[in-house]
Order: C-alpha cells, then structure tokens, then sequence
C-alpha cells in the first residue's frame, strides 16, 4: 500500500468511526474498528481493510432518502450532512472498494 492510499484509507476510516464501521484484521477477523485501533494503523504494516457498501447497493427506499438530503440543504454549505448519511450508511463513495482498500461487505452486514 502506498503512502497515498493509507492517508486514503485513514481519512476514510477516520470519519467513519461513529458508525462502527467493521474492518478485517489480520489474526482477528472482522472487528469494529475503534479509535485506538486508528492509532495503530499507520504503525502497523498489515493491510487493514474496511467493509463497506458499494453504492450500486444502494436500495430504492435510500437513493430515494438520500436525494432528499440533497435537495434539503446547499451543497456547498451543509454537503457534510450528505456525507454523514453516506458514512452512515457504510456506502463506498470514495471508490475504495475499486481500489483494493476496502471490501465489499456481506448482505447483512450492515442492518439499519
């Protein structure tokens, strides 16, 4: 993995902790990623990868949610209450999955 692609990856992970997001550790498993666990990834030289949604799986009831997150608010001014709903919902919209930097979760994974 590339310096770029961990910053990449961190970012991603970072902003995606309060929605316990689950990653695959190496030794571990899936586990829900934790803060701590965020300090050791760039220590560590293990390829830690999230599970995420990609956004083709998006179901009709929340392409129909999310569109109208985007038309209630400026995109420039309030665009983090579209990136929440979208971290919220563990969807790939960096293209992580495409990249090698993530998974593509099971079915179920992710109930809401």
């Amino acid at each position: 993995m590339t310096q770029e692609e961990k910053q990449l990856l961190l970012q991603d992970l970072c902003v995606r902790l309060p929605y316990d997001v689950k990653v695959i550790r190496p030794l571990y498993g899936a586990v829900t990623l934790t803060y701590d666990m965020v300090k050791l990834i760039d220590k560590d030289d293990n390829k830690w990868l999230p599970y995420l949604r990609p956004m083709s799986s998006m179901t009709e009831k929340e392409k129909k949610e999310f569109q109208e997150i985007k038309l209630s608010y400026y995109f420039d001014e309030d665009s983090y209450i579209s990136l929440d709903w979208l971290n919220a919902h563990h969807l790939d919209y960096r293209g992580l999955i495409p990249k090698g930097l993530a998974l593509e979760a099971p079915e179920g994974m992710y109930l809401l």
